[in-house]
């Protein structure tokens, strides 16, 4: 017979996932590197019990909320390009339901995340528990069915041996390439109570390595044909070259064959800034040098990329008409997209493959010779916009070139919303992979602060700066708290411009009447704010200042990187200015009657814009 270990479901969870491994820069490591844990009634007797028994194999972290507990474990995992990841359990009900926003950032930018939300108790004896939803109609249905939409495999385990299944199948998930993002596993209270003699090979080690899938044959083979044919062809980088590892392959590749390489937020320092080949950002908030590139372009080789419509100017920006699109990704539903040739395949091994493929082919010298001519003149033009001045309310250009000045290109940067996101796409100088991340999948404000704690917990020899608004900050701040707590130190720029300067600006370009984003045209209050942000930050901990210039930005930044814990230093922006070169037109619906004049103008021009847009292709 063979031999059973007698543990509670929970217990049984916690042994399971000790036991899963990984290989990183040649060395086993376990896979999960930790659990992130807000306790609760739901929780806290089954899995918290479980988690202390093995503190010692995976350890446990205290967050103060939930959403951005799972937030630091989604940027661990992305700065971890895939290869180790996080799990977070809650309590049920506001415990859980605050994951749900986690939950779709992890899955819109394809991010493995094991979630362990507590739920009702399957018996349904004490119905209704506290913090159950109940659903007049259906018996089955719990708070924690808000999870299925935005995960990649939902489970209810409310036996303890549907476990066994629940979690292969969950790591198989979290684990494929192309099916990769959150899996959630709901559990049921008093199941994570209930003892079941679980098969002990159950709970043998397992290392978990990445797969890499080759191309098709015929695929490959109609992808080689059209770049063959290409005079312009031009790369973009998505997130996958990241994940893929695939950095030098795809350098020594751009470079083989004469390939002007652009990036998304999601594949910026796929290469770095210094590469010649580097045409930087491309599309909405992209670069004049890549725009101007990707508009003739007659070949596009989209690696890694699910082509958001900031990739693609809402699909206005390739204007070439008899262009073609190579999609190399590992999922064929992003490979696919407009009418693209399919190349379903590993972004490391299709770039390989495409080199022994097409011999000594080369793009023209004429078009590599003007993507690098394009490339020196955006460099200047960006050096206009991110120079210092004396101007009492710095642009966010400004203060990103400060940034870059004080502290150099060898650190890393991470944001996730409003006016930053734009500017830092354009301007900022990555160095090496991975040392730019930005959640612009979901651009989820309040993802800043909890991103760069789960970023310095993967790399926490390099130093860590968050750029964030004054909106963000105030929407999610309290992981500042934790990475003092945690000793993680982060150096976090805020910018204050009064409120939602990103908004307010597209407001303005809509036509729209300013108001309810700035404080200061808000027609709804009292008094208008006046945030010691400062204060805030040195309350939970952290060492803050405000600073009234840009120069003493820059002294500040070096004054922080010598401190023991996190810094905060604070400036007032402009929320008016911003890098106007470079760039394209984005879809944004302007309403097709109005009483305002100048919503009426701007609708006239979004209606000669939409002419530009490419339906189908």
């Amino acid at each position: 017979m063979a031999k059973t270990v007698r543990l509670t479901t929970a217990q049984a969870l916690v042994r399971f996932l000790s036991r899963q491994m990984t290989i990183v820069d040649g060395k086993k490591v376990p896979i999960f590197a930790g659990v992130w844990a807000i306790f609760g009634h739901g929780n806290v007797a089954g899995i918290g019990e479980a988690l202390w028994a093995h503190r010692k194999d995976i350890p446990t972290f205290r967050a103060h909320n939930e959403q951005t507990m799972a937030h630091a474990a989604i940027a661990y995992a992305k700065t971890m390009r895939r290869r180790r990841m996080m799990a977070a359990t809650t309590s049920i009900g506001p415990g859980a339901l605050n994951m749900v926003t986690a939950a779709a950032v992890a899955h819109v930018n394809r991010i493995p995340l094991l979630l362990l939300p507590g739920d009702v108790f399957a018996n349904r004896i004490p119905d209704p528990v506290l913090q159950q939803v109940e659903d007049f109609n259906d018996g089955t249905v719990t708070a924690n069915d808000c999870f299925k939409p935005v995960s990649r495999y939902f489970d209810r385990i409310a036996r303890p041996e549907q476990l066994i299944p629940a979690l292969q199948r969950a790591m198989v998930v979290l684990t494929d390439p192309a099916d990769c993002g959150p899996v959630t596993l709901s559990m049921c209270q008093d199941t994570q109570a209930e003892a079941f003699d679980y098969p002990a090979s159950f709970f043998d080690e397992k290392i978990w390595t990445t797969r890499r899938p080759r191309p098709d044959e015929d695929e490959l083979a109609a992808a080689v044909k059209a770049l063959k044919t290409a005079k312009k062809p031009v790369i973009i980088a998505g997130g996958g070259v990241l994940y893929s590892e695939a950095s030098e392959t795809l350098k020594a590749f751009a470079a083989s064959y004469g390939i002007p390489v652009t990036e998304t937020q999601a594949g910026k320092s796929s290469l770095p800034f210094l590469d010649e080949m580097n045409m930087g950002a491309a599309g909405v908030t992209g670069t004049g040098a890549s725009n101007v590139l990707l508009e003739q372009a007659d070949v596009v080789l989209a690696v890694g990329t699910r082509l958001q419509d900031f990739t693609t100017g809402s699909w206005a920006l390739f204007k070439n008409d008899a262009k073609t699109i190579i999609g190399l990704n590992t999922q064929s539903f992003d490979a696919s997209k407009h009418r693209a040739l399919p190349l379903v395949a590993d972004a490391k091994v299709g770039l390989e493959e495409l080199s022994i493929n097409l011999g000594k082919w080369k793009a023209p010298d004429a078009w590599t010779a003007k993507a690098k001519t394009e490339r020196v003149k955006w460099i200047k033009v960006a050096e206009n916009y991110t120079k210092s001045s004396n101007v009492e309310r710095p642009a966010d250009s400004q203060v990103i070139g400060s940034v870059q000045r004080a502290l150099g290109r060898d650190i890393s940067v991470i944001c996730a919303s409003g006016g930053l996101p734009g500017e830092l796409h354009k301007l900022w100088q990555a160095s090496s992979p991975s040392s730019y991340h930005m959640e612009y999948g979901f651009s989820c404000m309040g993802y800043e602060i909890a991103g760069g704690l789960g970023m310095k917990m993967a790399q926490p020899d390099r130093t860590v700066v968050v750029m964030l608004g004054d909106g963000s900050y105030m929407m999610a701040n309290s992981e500042l708290a934790t990475s003092v707590m945690l000793g993680h130190k982060l150096i976090v720029v805020l910018l204050d411009n009064r409120g939602f300067g990103c908004i307010n600006r597209l407001q303005h370009a809509t036509g729209g009447e300013r108001f309810n984003n700035l404080f200061d045209y808000n027609v709804r209050q009292e008094v208008s704010p006046a945030i010691d942000f400062a204060a805030h930050a040195r309350a939970q901990g952290a060492i803050a200042e405000k600073v009234s210039s840009l120069a003493d930005l820059e002294s500040a930044l070096k004054r922080a990187q010598k401190t023991d814990r996190s810094a905060v230093i604070v400036i007032d922006t402009d929320p008016m200015r911003s890098t106007d070169a470079g760039g394209h037109w984005w879809d944004v619906a302007v309403p097709e009657v109005s009483d305002r004049r100048q919503v009426r103008a701007a609708r006239k021009k979004y209606q000669k814009a939409l002419k530009l847009q490419r339906i189908g292709n």
